[in-house]
């Protein structure tokens, strides 16, 4: 019998079996294909929320504890495995924005620093911007992390830990309940014992779940699509973005292009429309684009929840059951504050962040109760 068994090989079942492995725990990861292929490799990598001050509290608090924390961590994971996630703050040019004063008064509040410019003044810094751009509010802190890369090392440390045991091409079929407690999971046919159940699967959470009286887990897959251009290293010096698309450069010239939000269930095959619309978004920010090769296409399935805020905690009803997920556009940023706030849970320790607003018990809770109200 393993002591901790977890169930999702994207960023977050990683980084939870990292840390709980760090703490002693005894891990089993399963991953249904490969880890680290699904909605974590195929995002972006921006160290933020997209737009900050538009999201809610719970999910600004574990965004900036996540910031803080990610450059020292990549640089540990480097020297661990020799593998180099390529953290690198950039800043980011968010460009003509119609709430820029909800932006800057939210800046000033949280402390953040975030200048107003002229669009001159940002092609002064990137010479192939868009002549439409008139104004830009820029942050010169955000980072990006190489997100296949950084799977690539996590799972390369959890490899080299002989607390943990990586099973690949394992699918969870079913959580064994019995009196009220996890008692193993169903994994492609055979049955693993276990008292602990960590539930980080994305997109695929909910089909997991138990029967619960709350109701289901509301985690439903939100399917986007990325381009990447093969681009001179200082093609683009820096983050940018506009009406909720953005480009991002890569160390060795790549620039990544993104994304879509379809509601299209499982289906996460590439399609023409998108990558055309993709296609014209990128050489309306950067017109040079039209004559860079297009190196990849590829699409992923979020884990969409309400409010894109995850669900991090034990579930009630079920005692060893917990869950980390749900957590939409921002897993990558989200992810080292998530995974630690679940550990110091799952610890008993005093918690980084308040953990109400995650919490399963009250969130599923309160779904439910509008849900019935809705239906009366």
């Amino acid at each position: 019998m393993t002591d901790t068994l977890v169930i999702g090989g994207g960023v977050i079942g990683l980084m939870t079996a990292y840390h709980l492995a760090r703490e002693g725990r005894r891990i089993v990861l399963v991953e249904k294909s490969d880890t680290g292929r699904e909605a974590s490799w195929a995002g972006g990598g921006i160290v933020s929320p997209l737009y900050p001050w538009r999201y809610s509290s719970p999910v600004q608090a574990l965004a900036r504890w996540s910031a803080g924390f990610y450059g020292e961590f990549c640089a540990q994971l480097e020297l661990e495995t020799g593998i180099d996630p390529e953290h690198q703050v950039t800043g980011l040019y968010w460009l003509d924005m119609e709430d820029e004063d909800q932006a800057l008064t939210w800046a000033r509040r949280e402390g953040c620093e975030l200048q107003s410019l002229l669009a001159d003044r940002v092609r002064a810094r990137i010479e192939g911007l868009g002549r439409q751009y008139h104004h830009a509010l820029y942050m010169p802190g955000v980072a990006n992390v190489r997100n296949p890369r950084l799977l690539q090392s996590l799972r390369a440390a959890l490899q080299a830990n002989p607390l943990v045991e990586l099973r690949e091409q394992a699918e969870a079929q079913e959580l064994l309940v019995r009196s009220g407690r996890i008692a193993g999971v169903r994994v492609a046919g055979e049955i693993l014992n276990c008292d602990v159940v960590v539930l980080a699967a994305g997109a695929w959470s909910s089909g997991l779940m138990p029967p619960l009286e709350a109701g289901g887990l509301p985690v439903e897959p939100v399917k986007g699509q990325m381009i990447l251009y093969r681009c001179a290293p200082d093609f683009l010096p820096s983050m940018i973005l506009a009406g909720r698309r953005y480009a991002i450069p890569r160390r060795d010239g790549h620039v990544l292009v993104g994304s879509t939000l379809e509601h299209l269930g499982f289906d996460k095959s590439p399609s023409q429309e998108a990558l055309q619309s993709l296609r014209k978004t990128a050489e309306e920010l950067l017109p040079a684009l039209a004559d860079a090769p297009v190196a990849g296409h590829w699409a992923g399935l979020r884990p969409g929840s309400p409010e894109g805020i995850p669900f991090i905690g034990e579930v009630p009803g079920v005692e060893g059951l917990w869950l980390n997920c749900g957590h939409y556009r921002n897993g990558l940023v989200m992810a080292p504050a998530s995974c630690r706030l679940l550990v110091d849970l799952m610890l008993g320790r005093a918690p980084i962040v308040d953990p109400a607003p995650y919490s399963p018990a009250g969130r599923l809770g309160e779904l439910a109760s509008i849900r019935r109200g809705r239906g009366a």
